[in-house]
């Protein structure tokens, strides 16, 4: 009995509550959040610019994929078209016609594709911003959304002035200086130079950063969460932002269970962050074969990540549904104290199991970003 004490007194450190009434309301409130927050995202942009290719990595992505929007020279959104994320079913990136096409004039485009709809707006061009992309920023402005610029396909400039002798560093400056000031009468927004191939390149961690920092709380977790990983930056923001969640998912498993009634709640979790960590199989096979190493039978070492694999199945809601036994085991595998799944049932153990848990995927999918040489 004492130990529980200590146990609570633990987590209510954690949840910055005073009681464990408190504690657990605020925990469920945390959940409801995670669970039910919508994420709206609108990319948009000139005709041809790269929008659907952007929508596709931010989405972890290609367009051969199952679920890609669909790329081309043309334009080929004809329509606001939303595309789900593949595991965050609650994040939904938008495509939109590009402005100043035949259908979808400037002067009425916010209109026109339901602005109020998106939580902030991607501008995205391949070269510099034009009229129209200043005209919709102004518009987005009046609305009080937020609005980023994102100059796509940097890696095609890169590599065509470095044939002329001129070094990649000099590139930037040139695209970034041009960007910046075709946009002075905007007051000098920043923009952030990508390309949809390759976001571990350029500019994407900063927009990310940005990003981060202008959502609100309960809509930030629903970010990190979705974004692919292709750094040891973005790995560390999801590991901190999941490690904050140790005390809810621990209240809420102990407490009240039924919140979850087709789920073990750590297990679900677990598994939720073993899709955002990007370790599935499908995700960790295209990385093998784009970098040429078996990353992904160094991943199956693992007995948590491969349990995971192996049990989950897919459901309507877009998240598996693991076997609960099979990860519990691999779980208990990793804490001495829980060497028995009857132990599971223990407070202190539920947040131990899950700590652990969690630095296992964390620790597999540093592995990942280490053998494929990402920074």
């Amino acid at each position: 009995m004492d130990n529980q004490q200590d146990d609570i007194r633990a987590l209510l450190k954690d949840s910055g509550e005073s009681t464990l009434e408190r504690a657990i309301a605020k925990a469920k409130e945390v959940v409801d959040r995670l669970e039910n927050i919508t994420l709206n995202i609108a990319v948009t942009g000139e005709t041809g610019a790269g929008k659907s290719s952007f929508v596709n990595a931010i989405r972890g992505l290609q367009e051969p994929d199952e679920g890609a929007a669909p790329t081309g020279v043309t334009e080929t959104t004809m329509e606001p078209t939303m595309y789900p994320h593949p595991n965050m079913p609650n994040v939904k990136i938008w495509d939109l016609p590009g402005i100043g096409s035949p259908t979808f004039k400037a002067q009425t485009y916010m209109n026109d594709v339901n602005y109020q709809n998106y939580d902030f707006f991607i501008i995205v061009s391949a070269s510099r911003f034009k009229e129209d992309d200043m005209m919709l920023a102004n518009e987005i402005k009046k609305e009080k959304k937020n609005f980023y610029f994102v100059r796509t396909k940097t890696d095609f400039d890169v590599a065509n002035e470095k044939r002329k002798g001129v070094t990649e560093e000099e590139t930037l400056q040139k695209i970034r200086k041009d960007c910046v000031d075709n946009l002075r009468t905007l007051g000098f927004p920043p923009v952030f130079l990508i390309t949809s191939h390759n976001l571990e390149k350029f500019d994407f961690q900063t927009l990310v950063k940005t990003l981060e920092r202008d959502l609100p709380e309960y809509k930030r977790d629903a970010l990190v969460m979705s974004l692919p990983v292709n750094s040891k930056e973005t790995l560390e923001t999801k590991c901190i932002t999941f490690m904050g969640l140790i005390w809810v998912v621990a209240l809420i498993s102990y407490f009240i269970p039924s919140l979850f009634t087709e789920h073990d709640v750590v297990v679900y979790f677990l598994t939720k962050w073993y899709y955002s960590f990007g370790l599935d199989d499908e995700k960790v096979q295209k990385l093998s074969d784009r970098v040429n190493k078996p990353i992904l039978r160094k991943v199956k070492e693992s007995a948590l990540v491969r349990v995971i694999a192996e049990e989950s199945l897919p459901t309507t809601e877009g998240v598996a549904k693991p076997g609960v036994a099979g990860v519990m085991e691999a779980l208990c595998s990793l804490v001495p104290a829980a060497a028995n799944t009857a132990s599971y049932g223990v407070l202190e153990n539920k947040a131990v199991l899950l700590q652990e848990g969690l630095k296992e995927l964390y620790s597999v999918a540093k592995m990942v970003i280490e053998m494929a040489e990402l920074k």
